[in-house]
């Protein structure tokens, strides 16, 4: 390992590949050549993906991408340091509980920019860590009598669960602390001959008075770190703030053999190790949670600068908190919520939804009536009330251009979606026209403008979640209204749209796997919160049915409102009654008083 520290040289690289996302006629290649690999030494070199458009749809030009960058305090031009490459390390979670949703937000945001990162053509190495050596998780290994190793294992697990739940794409390596302690071993012995830390009892601290940059990131100066306040208080330090880059070993606690004697290492110098080893010490971002800017990035930083003069990460990014009643959520204080209790009663992608839908910088406040609006608009954006899905229509538009799709189950009162599947399998795809009308091109490059300006604008989602009301409607308007279905060059305005549709998607991270099936999901969901099951809302529907028949519209008023007021919608139509998942009244009633 000392060659990884003398050369600052990053255990691996990503070959280089093109990169192209095929978008049916029309296709966006992105070519990059890299000229170097990651290293120590700080270059800057950038090159935005060029985009070729064939057929006759012509797509807005990209923006240029701005992130808001921690340590400078301004929004920033994303340039990476090796063109057409990013090398990215997002701090994992400290694995001794199930993970909670202010979890989810850091998790998700740079999930997002890491789908995004990849639409645009960059070749992005991703590294999110999992610490397995930690006071808190040697705690809960005691309270529970189980060996910490052991414990943290399958609490990383269960946070990879929760991260397919949510759509989250694996990163490129997910490195451990306790498969990484010779990297770390080597990194604090260089720390020491470098003369930034000291020995104390076979402790080893940093000195930050030795590191003059101490405080750039967070803004704080050195004489407002006083111990106790996040730096544990030990008066064998040189200063309050020096914080521990090697714990001596305590009776029943798990450690390692060190030249400083057993024990383990202390939580920032872990990060260092293991960003340095899968990406070097000059590398494009590093993100994480807000709450991690002080202490924990500023030693970060202060670490990989005692060991290479030249280490620099060109863009700390920070996602805000979850909060719950203007307090943010935390373990520590006991007022969270994991992911498990809130996918219990609200589908992943809801939950998904309800974070992409601020701003990820701003504080998102967590509250029951928020994730029934975001359950209402995920349904909304996978199945129009009472009209097949627009993404339904996609799946049968991408099902007859041979693309990847699954096959939804049609619903009662669909039968649009069938019209739309059999006009299409009448079509063959050869006779397909690679233009579209104008007003067609004109809503798509619309929407795609408000996309790719929204998102390289520091990852503006709430305003691409709002951009696609515009195609939807538009989409249903083809398939339902009578001049809808008499446009010329319909059935390509409808795979162009589906096409567009499942690109954005896709890169939000909403894309399922099969509409039908979350659709469904949806619904059981639905009948949970309401604690009701589908026999009973189906026997509700029959009463009401008789009731109408029977002209007792004061009894039929009253099962519609019932239902209504538990979440679950009656749709009246000639062929029947149907339901369908909603914001139950009383919550309505919030959100209209909150507006």
């Amino acid at each position: 390992m000392s060659t990884l520290l003398k050369f600052y040289r990053p255990l691996f690289s990503i070959p280089y590949s093109t990169r192209t996302v095929q978008l049916g006629t029309h296709c966006f290649h992105s070519l990059f050549k890299p000229k170097r690999r990651i290293r120590c030494v700080s270059t800057s070199s950038h090159s935005q993906p060029s985009i070729g458009i064939g057929g006759k749809w012509e797509s807005p030009e990209f923006s240029e991408l701005w992130l808001q960058n921690t340590i400078s305090r301004k929004k920033e031009v994303f340039r990476p340091k090796t063109v057409g490459k990013v090398g990215m390390y997002v701090c994992g979670v400290t694995a001794y509980d199930l993970s909670h949703i202010g979890h989810a937000r850091v998790y998700v945001t740079f999930d997002v920019l890491y789908r995004y990162l990849r639409h645009l053509g960059y070749q992005v190495t991703y590294v999110r860590n999992f610490t397995d050596v930690d006071d808190k998780i040697i705690a809960r290994a005691k309270e529970l009598g189980e060996d910490p190793i052991s414990l943290s294992r399958r609490y990383c697990e269960e946070f990879n669960r929760d991260m397919v739940y949510l759509h989250c794409l694996p990163p490129s390596a997910e490195p451990r602390v306790s498969d990484h302690m010779p990297q770390i071993l080597d990194m604090i012995k260089q720390i020491i001959e470098n003369g930034y830390a000291y020995i104390v009892d076979g402790d080893v601290y940093f000195s930050v008075e030795k590191f003059p940059d101490y405080g750039r990131l967070s803004g704080r100066k050195l004489e407002d770190n006083r111990a106790g306040e996040r730096v544990a208080v030990d008066s064998r330090k040189k200063h309050p703030a020096d914080f521990a880059l090697w714990k001596t070993a305590k009776e029943g606690e798990p450690f390692w053999d060190s030249p400083w004697g057993p024990g383990r290492p202390g939580w920032h110098i872990e990060c260092s190790a293991m960003s340095a080893a899968y990406l070097g010490y000059s590398f494009d971002i590093h993100g994480g949670g807000m709450d991690l800017v002080f202490p924990h990035h500023e030693n970060e930083i202060a670490q990989s600068c005692a060991v290479c003069n030249h280490s620099n990460i060109s863009y700390w990014i920070h996602n805000g908190f979850v909060t719950v009643d203007s307090e943010k959520m935390s373990k520590s204080l006991g007022n969270f919520f994991t992911i498990r209790q809130v996918i219990d009663l609200y589908h992943p992608l809801a939950l998904r939804l309800f974070l992409l839908g601020t701003h990820y910088q701003s504080p998102i406040n967590y509250a029951d009536v928020l994730l029934e609006s975001a359950s209402d608009r995920i349904f909304y954006i996978y199945q129009v009330p009472q009209y097949p899905t627009s993404l339904q229509m996609e799946e049968a538009c991408l099902s007859s251009l041979s693309l990847p799709s699954s096959q939804p189950t049609p619903h009662r009162h669909m039968n649009t979606l069938h019209d739309c599947e059999s006009a299409l399998s009448q079509r063959d795809v050869v006779t397909l026209k690679d233009t579209i009308p104008p007003d067609t091109v004109n809503i798509i490059n619309n929407f795609y403008k408000v996309f790719v300006t929204s998102m390289s604008d520091d990852l503006h989602t709430p305003v691409v979640l709002a951009a696609l009301s515009d195609p939807l409607k538009t989409i249903n308007d083809l398939l339902h209204t009578r001049k809808g279905k008499k446009q010329e060059l319909r059935i390509e305005s409808l795979a162009a749209f589906g096409k567009i549709l499942g690109n954005v998607l896709s890169t939000l991270g909403l894309m399922p796997e099969s509409y039908s099936e979350i659709l469904q999901q949806l619904r059981d969901k639905a009948l949970k919160r309401a604690k009701l099951t589908e026999d009973q809302v189906l026997q509700k529907i029959d009463e009401r049915t008789a009731a109408r028949k029977n002209k007792e519209y004061e009894r039929s008023d009253i099962i519609r409102k019932d239902l209504a007021a538990v979440g679950i919608a009656l749709m009246d139509s000639p062929d029947g009654t149907t339901w369908r998942p909603a914001v139950p009244l009383a919550i309505q009633e919030q959100q209209v008083s909150i507006t």
